[in-house]
């Protein structure tokens, strides 16, 4: 009987639950002997199969994939099982460089704030960016967060908030030269997938650190030196989130971008 293992000793064995073991024995991929009192009793053959079951299993294969391949087990399926594994393999791969890379992203991101000018406006010529829009206003943060959410869900494998500047919502060009400027028409998320274009071009912009409600001292700022300077407003006010609370809960810390594509006036 030495051959033979109890179901307390596979699980600990192998870290395995007693009751995915019974699970495993309920679908027929599992099939101990039963000795007296009906104890579970797990052999050679059982062990080899939970070395392929936890192997399958972490990489993702089905419990009805993987009773598929016990219950035909030849030179040929093993084949086959090798190189779906190979090609899934590879896919994880390529997700983690993309991951990778959008991670590195965002570390870059949270470094350029560090040296990031406050309270001064800039002309920047920005590029066409692609994005993720939801054109539905909101007047308080607790209506955007529900707005975020459903922008994540746009492309759940390259879009987050942690340590992200791609998030934004839109305010009109009327509600901002009417001082109305926590009022939102809709929000985006910068993404080079997205349905949606913000248009390139030159861009006035400004970026303030603290509560977002400084846009009421800073969008007029940013429309004055508009004036002054002879650019006519060409675009809505995008108002970006370099730092929120999904960085950081201190407000002081966060940071906020208003930007605006300009035209000069003939």
């Amino acid at each position: 009987m030495g051959k033979y293992f109890k179901i307390g000793e596979i699980s600990r064995m192998y870290h395995i639950g007693t009751d995915s073991l019974r699970y495993y024995e309920k679908i027929g991929i599992l099939r101990p002997k039963r000795g007296e009192n009906q104890y579970r009793l797990y052999r050679t053959e059982d062990i080899w199969r939970l070395n392929v079951i936890r192997e399958l299993r972490e990489l993702g294969f089905s419990m009805e994939q993987i009773g598929i391949y016990l219950k035909d087990h030849t030179v040929s399926t093993t084949r086959k099982l090798l190189e779906d594994e190979l090609r899934m393999i590879h896919e994880k791969q390529e997700k983690l460089r993309r991951l990778q890379k959008n991670v590195k992203e965002r570390v870059d991101m949270l470094a350029e704030c560090v040296g990031k000018e406050m309270g001064k406006v800039k002309t920047c010529r920005l590029p066409d960016r692609r994005c993720h829009y939801i054109g539905e206003g909101y007047r308080q943060d607790e209506e955007m967060d529900v707005l975020i959410k459903q922008l994540l869900n746009k492309n759940p494998e390259t879009l987050y908030v942690i340590g992200s500047n791609r998030i934004g919502s839109v305010i009109l060009k009327e509600n901002a030269r009417n001082n109305q400027c926590r009022e939102y028409s809709g929000v985006f998320m910068i993404d080079e997938e997205g349905e949606a274009m913000i248009p390139g071009g030159d861009y006035l912009s400004l970026s303030y650190q603290g509560d977002c409600g400084q846009n009421y001292k800073f969008l007029p700022e940013l429309l004055n030196y508009a004036k002054k300077n002879g650019y006519r407003m060409a675009s809505d006010v995008y108002e970006i989130l370099w730092v929120d609370i999904h960085v950081s809960e201190r407000v002081r810390e966060h940071i906020t971008e208003l930007q605006f594509r300009v035209e000069k006036e003939k």
